[in-house]
């Protein structure tokens, strides 16, 4: 008898549900989330167990990795499929949760989702870690300026390595300020010095990769964006075509289509959104600040003119997405022109 099982992940407990293929409940439980306890529930069965899952989710790459060490193969569940289709079902419990999922995994109803490899997962989070310290300075900087502001005191939009500077000099006199926001300048510069540690970091791991040596010769992107996009990626095989890359990243348009109807929309921003956010900055800086020409350039700059600079920057992400991998697929680097194709963009 062929079985399928399903688990519905959380912090402390797994709900583990057991279908045949007719649809038959065959166990369900509540155990411990922890790769061996669930191998050790799941033992039984094992020789009988066509197919494994659970939805994507903080601890799945973990469990995954485990089960395998287990013998057990499991597949990734992608996120939105899943809550669709448990939307359907009136009372929504974990014990409901994973008998949906163990019947999207017997129907095969499902989308799996790559389960990144270890050198991606360590990349992916130097760059989350990044971003946490790059927020939280921002978080100071603009509460700095907020509090000045209820005093009249207004700082400068661009003070980059005098901030601090103009800071002290502002509040220079006054006889609360400098005990009140001492603390968050201090704060600030602590921040200032982990953030210049960790680009350190991000810079040297960009650097020892080949791939994202070979990335960065494309105008725009440098060694935040190709991490970004090598630790999404993975495996470049994984893809079929470079084509479906920009898809898989969010960056193609939305459709309705019935009857009479047939609406083009925004972006799906389906996917990693680091990655759309890494290859729409790309996009900005190859538009606005590279000097350099290419015949990908002159492109974006004529359909900037037509359909306005925005349009232009997320239809440019979607062609670096695609361009990015097959320079990666190919082994090649970036092409330019030789000298401009088109008028420069208007400021």
């Amino acid at each position: 008898m062929t079985l399928y099982a399903a688990l519905d992940v959380a912090l402390e407990k797994t709900a583990l549900c057991i279908v045949d293929r007719e649809g038959a409940v065959v166990l369900e439980a509540s155990i411990a989330t922890d790769p061996d306890v669930i191998a050790e529930s799941l033992a039984p069965f094992r020789l009988r167990l066509a197919r494994l899952g659970l939805e994507a989710g903080p601890l799945s790459e973990w469990l995954v990795r485990g089960l395998q060490q287990h013998g057990l193969q499991a597949v990734l569940m992608e996120t939105r499929h899943v809550r669709a289709a448990l939307s359907a079902r009136v009372a929504k419990t974990d014990r409901n949760d994973a008998r949906g999922m163990a019947d999207l995994l017997r129907m095969g109803w499902f989308r799996p989702v790559h389960v990144k490899s270890m050198d991606a997962r360590e990349h992916r989070a130097l760059l989350t870690a990044r971003s946490t310290l790059v927020r939280r300075l921002k978080d100071v900087e603009n509460s700095v300026r907020g509090l000045l502001r209820g005093f009249g005191i207004r700082l400068a939009v661009m003070l980059r390595g005098r901030w601090d500077a103009k800071v002290r000099e502002a509040i220079a006199g006054h006889p609360a300020l400098p005990a009140i926001l001492g603390p968050l300048l201090v704060a600030r510069s602590a921040l200032r010095d982990q953030v210049a540690i960790i680009d350190k970091r991000v810079r040297d791991a960009a650097r020892q990769s080949d791939v994202c040596r070979r990335l960065m010769t494309t105008p725009g992107v440098g060694p935040i964006v190709a991490l970004t996009y090598q630790a999404a990626v993975d495996r470049p095989d994984r893809f079929h075509s470079s084509k479906s890359v920009g898809a898989s990243f969010g960056l193609t348009p939305r459709r309705y289509q019935s009857g009479e109807t047939d609406r083009v929309g925004s972006i799906t921003r389906a996917g990693d959104p680091s990655v759309r956010v890494a290859l729409f900055e790309a996009a900005h800086v190859m538009l606005t600040r590279s000097a350099k020409w290419s015949s990908l350039k002159a492109w974006a700059v004529k359909l900037a003119q037509r359909r306005g600079l925005k349009r232009a920057k997320v239809a440019l992400a979607r062609k670096l997405a695609v361009i990015l991998h097959r320079m990666w697929v190919d082994g090649t680097e970036f092409l330019f022109t030789a000298a401009p194709v088109a008028p420069a963009l208007a400021a």
